[in-house]
């Protein structure tokens, strides 16, 4: 019998921790001294977070809150894409911060071409915006997981790897 093994690789986060971290972040801001009066205005999207507050030095440290609070709930600093920040109404300073989710077909491509030109005896198939990494032996997915690994600290994407079967 010639069982396979396979598992996913994505690029994605835990909404729910997302809104939990946006709630904190917001409580902290009410609460600093330092941000108190800055009337900061923390806005979650589907696809964003739009941060409007009073001043640049505030928006530094919005910017370190989530950050902490981020971490604190194991969500990878590289979901936040920090677009520069733009002057809004009333002296106010606005930044988007997108947040990425999915792997492109480029970057899929290129990852799919790594673990093929390093592991001969791996299957590697793009599926919309994951991988699906296949092989014979779990021992040869190990070596695959562990080489994506390395390839995730030159990547701006988070990779979690799923379904492993």
């Amino acid at each position: 019998m010639a069982d396979t093994y396979s598992f996913d690789v994505v690029s994605d986060f835990d909404q729910q921790e997302l809104v939990n971290t946006v709630d904190q972040v917001r409580r902290d801001v009410a609460q600093r001294y330092d941000l108190k009066d800055s009337n900061t205005e923390i806005e979650l999207e589907e696809a964003s977070l739009v941060i409007t507050t009073a001043s640049d030095m505030t928006l530094q440290a919005v910017e370190d809150v989530l950050r902490q609070k981020a971490t604190k709930r194991n969500l990878s600093l590289k979901i936040f894409d920090f677009q520069p920040a733009e002057t809004s109404g009333g002296n106010r300073v606005k930044q988007t911060v997108l947040l990425r989710k999915g792997l492109s077909q480029e970057l899929a491509k290129k990852l799919s071409k790594a673990v093929r030109d390093e592991l001969k005896k791996v299957n590697v198939s793009i599926q919309g915006d994951s991988l699906r990494v296949t092989a014979k032996s779990k021992d040869i997915l190990q070596a695959a997981i562990s080489l994506l690994k390395e390839q995730e600290q030159n990547l701006e994407l988070p990779l979690q790897f799923e379904n492993y079967r």
